[in-house]
């Protein structure tokens, strides 16, 4: 979350600046954009984060707590905007969806959800959510959607306590939220098999795209004006004596000029694409108000007789006369250009396509969707079969592709950590279930966890932490029908290592995200192991200490690197840390480590970091604290038991790539600081890597400096510092411990309060 150099001030102490900032951008573009369907977006957005602002003014809202909204438990999905403010409302409330009216229609109850939940809660009821858990053939998008056929199954179960429990948990929110699913037609695919959008999504997103207006008008310039502009030139040209453009004409030629005319008027009516046809001064413009000239009054006006003339010259003077070859061959080439397929109408056909398929899952067979138009496809014939479906389509469609997240990694579907964080719940989801033995509640438990991974994360202070799974009330109810055991154990540390080996391999220089370490975390759970996976916090928000679970994951690490290359390159006393024991309940109320949190601000003063409570200086503490614990890595690799496909030097020379890539992108970024820390991250990694066995650190020092050599120039006086920092480290050099820097031997950080030596001193 951005800070904002006017605050406003919550009385919890949040800045809401950034709430204001947005805002005030929703406006500006709801206000001003040329384009209607981003208007109203914009006022959906300017809608939202009013709410927050009046939510929070009037006492309904309390911003960085875990039960934001007043009359709200945790456990209901809140609706959250950007930077996790809440606005208010519940995601599952709002007015009723289609297929909850179509229920209500079909059970002739009143549209209205506490009689819907009352329906499902009868016999007739129970008997449909009983027939849906038996077909799987059911859509759970949020986790109260899950909430009445957890029920459905605990009667059926014979656990008509816990039923009753959740019913009676549940019931004063029945009239505002959803609590059952949505019917589909069929039963959910393969768990394995995952995508990031489903047919449904590209096909809407598809559907809305609006014809080019300079394509079209282009197109109509030549298939419908220029023919149009050829037959008025045809017809003056029948008046044409000794070279000039005569008045006197038959009763035929005036009845084709009325023909003309009222063809024009027809035309412009339909084609409103092209507009210069209305401008007087093109030759089109001249020629059709000369012709209506002449036929309303006793004759032309010098000043348009002298128009007309010089339109008619100058077009046959250039074209040559309607007729003449170069002039055929000109139209033709025109009328050919004219007749192209547009994007439009091929996304059109694509969209037909796609509305053939299964809406609510991903498309296993892409390329049929995207094959060349085939016969019967297109029965205006304004496509023509073998027309390919340009890349733009491609790109879209693709991101259905349903497959393995192996598959999804090799097709390029999966470009980075955070979209592979977004597709793993479904992995996640099979091993969590896999406890429950009932092969519906199995499903049903699959849907609510993928569910409830879409729930956007809230803005948290005080260390508090985002409501979790079991926290919800069917959740929770179900517990006492899960059967842990050693095969679900081992499925779970199974499906931990897929996932850790997939991240080291598909993206070795970039830090978990936090999406990703949830998962992990929740996986780890499975395994029986309670490991102390890490998320990057926020900066703006830091209170200046960790939960006690970064001692714990910075001693693991400590375990696996001691004496290493990491432990040198960093100056880390690992011994010192493993000795630590002071985990209490802290000043907020949560279990954290002092001496843990003292060292990590007096490693950041050490590298130079000057002052407190500003987002910089709060970032180089919390920089210490991914340090320390590897942000994950270690933790992966050590009790997780994580291996590379490859070899660990492989990873550590593709985190070096990234890192020179990221170097070139510096002088054109607008925002250079981010791509700094994207570059410590990616540096970070590299030397972990050298510190793992069977890595030999001086021979790959040896090739990454003969490979500097041939970067360009301004790279290689951005990463030279680094490389001669790393360069003598690995051949048993310090760095000093006051902080003070050889400008060519760096320990390379990504957080400053001051410029960063990577930037000349404007960008930092």
């Amino acid at each position: 979350m951005a800070t904002n150099t006017d605050p406003t001030p919550d009385p919890t102490g949040v800045n809401l600046g950034y709430a204001v900032d947005q805002l005030a951008r929703a406006l500006a573009t709801a206000a001003t954009h040329e384009d209607a369907d981003t208007r109203r977006r914009a006022d959906r957005r300017m809608e939202r984060w009013g709410a927050v602002l009046r939510g929070v003014l009037d006492g309904k809202l309390t911003i960085g707590s875990r039960t934001p909204v007043k009359d709200l438990p945790a456990w209901v999905t809140p609706d959250v905007v950007r930077g996790g403010f809440a606005t208010g409302s519940a995601a599952a409330g709002g007015p009723l969806l289609p297929h909850e009216q179509a229920l209500a229609t079909r059970m002739r109850v009143a549209a209205d959800r506490a009689e819907l939940f009352r329906h499902h809660l009868s016999p007739h009821g129970l008997n449909d959510l009983w027939a849906l858990l038996d077909t799987g053939a059911y859509r759970v998008d949020l986790p109260e959607e899950a909430a009445l056929l957890t029920v459905a199954w605990l009667v059926r179960a014979g656990d008509g306590e816990a039923a009753s429990a959740v019913v009676e948990e549940i019931a004063p929110f029945a009239g505002r939220l959803r609590f059952a699913p949505q019917q589909v037609d069929s039963a959910p695919a393969d768990p394995s098999i995952m995508w990031r959008k489903s047919a449904g999504e590209v096909r809407e997103e598809l559907a809305a795209r609006r014809p080019n207006p300079q394509i079209e008008a282009m197109r109509e310039a030549l298939t419908v004006w220029n023919p149009f502009a050829d037959e008025l030139l045809t017809h003056w040209l029948a008046t044409v004596v000794d070279g000039r453009v005569a008045e006197r004409v038959d009763e035929a030629w005036t009845a084709r000029s009325r023909t003309l005319l009222a063809r024009y008027t027809a035309l412009a009516d339909r084609h409103q694409h092209c507009t210069k046809h209305r401008n007087r001064k093109q030759n089109l413009a001249i020629l059709r108000t000369a012709l209506a000239e002449h036929l309303t009054g006793p004759g032309l006006a010098p000043r348009t007789r002298g128009l007309l003339q010089h339109a008619v010259d100058s077009m046959v003077r250039r074209r040559g006369a309607p007729g003449a070859p170069a002039h055929t061959v000109l139209r033709a080439g025109q009328a050919t250009i004219g007749a192209l397929p547009t994007h439009h109408g091929i996304a059109r056909l694509v969209v037909a396509r796609l509305a053939a398929l299964p809406q609510h899952i991903g498309i296993r067979d892409v390329d049929a969707v995207l094959r060349p138009v085939e016969a019967g496809e297109a029965p205006d014939a304004a496509i023509p079969v073998g027309t390919a479906v340009p890349d733009v389509f491609g790109t879209a469609v693709l991101r259905a592709t349903a497959g393995t997240v192996e598959e999804l990694l090799n097709a390029g579907v999966v470009p980075s950590a955070e979209v592979l964080a977004a597709l793993v719940p479904q992995l996640a989801a099979a091993s969590t279930a896999a406890a429950y033995r009932d092969p519906a509640l199995q499903q049903l438990m699959t849907a609510t966890y993928r569910a409830f991974r879409n729930r956007r994360s809230l803005l948290l202070l005080n260390l508090e932490h985002q409501v979790r799974l079991e926290e919800l009330p069917w959740v929770r109810a179900v517990q006492a029908h899960r059967h842990a055991d050693a095969d679900t154990r081992g499925a779970a540390a199974g499906a931990l290592r897929r996932l850790g080996e997939l991240t080291l391999d598909a993206f070795p220089a970039t830090a978990l995200p936090n999406p990703l370490v949830r998962e992990l975390s929740a996986l780890g759970a499975e395994t029986g192991l309670r490991l102390p996976w890490v998320e990057e916090l926020a900066a703006d928000i830091f209170m200046g200490t960790f939960s006690g679970k970064y001692l714990a994951a910075a001693q693991i690490a400590g375990g696996l690197l001691a004496g290493s290359l990491y432990e040198r390159y960093y100056g880390i006393d690992y011994a010192a840390l493993m000795a630590v024991d002071d985990v209490r309940t802290g000043r907020y109320s949560a279990r954290a480590s002092p001496t843990f949190d003292a060292l990590c601000g007096k490693r950041a003063r050490a590298g130079g970091s000057t002052g407190s409570g500003s987002v910089a200086a709060n970032g180089t503490v919390i920089e210490q604290a991914q340090i320390l614990t590897t942000h994950n890595l270690a933790t992966l690799v050590g009790p997780a038991g994580v291996r590379p496909a490859g070899d660990w030097a492989t990873l550590a020379w593709r985190a070096f790539v990234k890192a020179k890539t990221l170097a070139a992108q510096v002088p054109a970024s607008p925002r250079p600081l981010p791509v700094v820390k994207d570059i410590a991250y990616a540096w970070r990694h590299l030397v972990f890597y050298l510190s793992m066995p069977g890595a030999d650190p001086a021979e790959f020092v040896r090739t990454v400096r003969s490979d500097a050599d041939g970067l360009p120039f301004h790279v290689q006086m951005r990463l030279r510092p680094a490389i001669g920092g790393l360069e003598h480290i690995v051949a048993g050099g310090t760095f000093p411990p006051d902080g003070t820097a050889d400008p060519d031997r760096r320990r390379l950080l990504g957080w400053s309060t001051g410029g960063h030596w990577m930037l000349p001193p404007r960008s930092a």
